[in-house]
């Protein structure tokens, strides 16, 4: 995987991060979601490194990354922190202004990023998801049977962990010939380290609440994402079941939208990674 990459860890402050980094061109940062790690893009990376410097990290929590202690607030893994974790790793490279494209709840990140951060972001990209303020407005029924995960994740009387760590196997059902061997193995060393686990079970923790909170501030402030967003969905996942059209959604947050949806199921870079670097390409490449 990640042939001519570089492999490093780097201090962004209070957290270290595991980053792969390669290619030449224009820099690109992309975003993983939950349960994965940065190799999730390793087709996809190799796909854009002919155009692009990609960079790729394990967000806090994730992966081989630092796991900084949890707070009350559950405000050490909110989306604002570990999207000043990426400013700061994208800074240390020397890079202060760039793409980002973020996946599931690496969207989260990279939305925050462009809120907190516009002069920093020049493009952005959204994957499967729409703001988490958003998400929990529009609940209903079939949402909560769907995505009972993250109200699962979120209670402390009863923690996941403990459940999910019993047999993270058995939770958690990606597999190698879907992921490729190499991929599968560093994601099944993720699922199966419990301090990965909670970490990422904090990162749910915040959505419900820090992150709601920063989401609806945004809102109510009139803050908008000003660089042009394009959002893409995978057609065989809900999104459309769930809100009907997601560009609508994301038109109320960003004054520059455009997108489409991708024949494929919820893990768009592992299942139709030539498909999605063209679309990243052909946009990143108008910056």
């Amino acid at each position: 995987m990640f042939e001519g990459f570089r492999l490093e860890r780097i201090d962004v402050g209070d957290a270290e991060l595991r980053v792969r980094y390669g290619g030449s061109g224009p820099l690109l940062l992309l975003l993983h979601g939950h349960p994965r790690t940065h190799v999730t893009w390793h087709k996809v990376a190799s796909l854009l490194s002919g155009q692009f410097t990609v960079v790729c990290p394990d967000l806090r929590g994730y992966g081989e990354s630092s796991k900084p202690s949890a707070t009350p607030d559950h405000s050490a893994y909110s989306k604002r922190v570990m999207a000043a974790d990426c400013l700061a790793l994208m800074r240390a490279l020397g890079h202060p202004r760039f793409c980002a494209a973020g996946h599931d709840r690496g969207l989260y990140v990279a939305q925050r990023l462009a809120l907190d951060h516009p002069d920093a972001v020049l493009r952005l990209c959204l994957m499967e998801g729409i703001p988490i303020g958003e998400a929990l407005a529009r609940c209903d029924a079939a949402f909560a049977a769907r995505w009972y995960h993250w109200f699962f994740f979120a209670q402390t009387d009863r923690p996941a962990e403990r459940f999910i760590s019993a047999d993270p196997d058995a939770w958690y059902t990606a597999t190698a010939e879907h992921m490729g061997q190499e991929a599968y193995e560093d994601y099944r060393r993720a699922i199966h380290d419990p301090c990965t686990v909670h970490a990422m079970i904090e990162d749910y923790r915040a959505g419900l609440g820090i992150d709601r909170e920063h989401d609806d501030a945004d809102q109510a402030a009139g803050r908008r994402i000003s660089c042009p967003l394009l959002f893409l969905w995978a057609a065989q996942d809900d999104l459309e079941d769930l809100y009907g059209d997601p560009l609508a959604i994301w038109r109320d947050w960003a004054n520059d939208v455009r997108g489409q949806p991708i024949d494929c199921g919820h893990h768009i870079a592992e299942e139709a990674p030539t498909e999605l670097a063209h679309h990243l390409a052909r946009f990143f490449n108008a910056a």
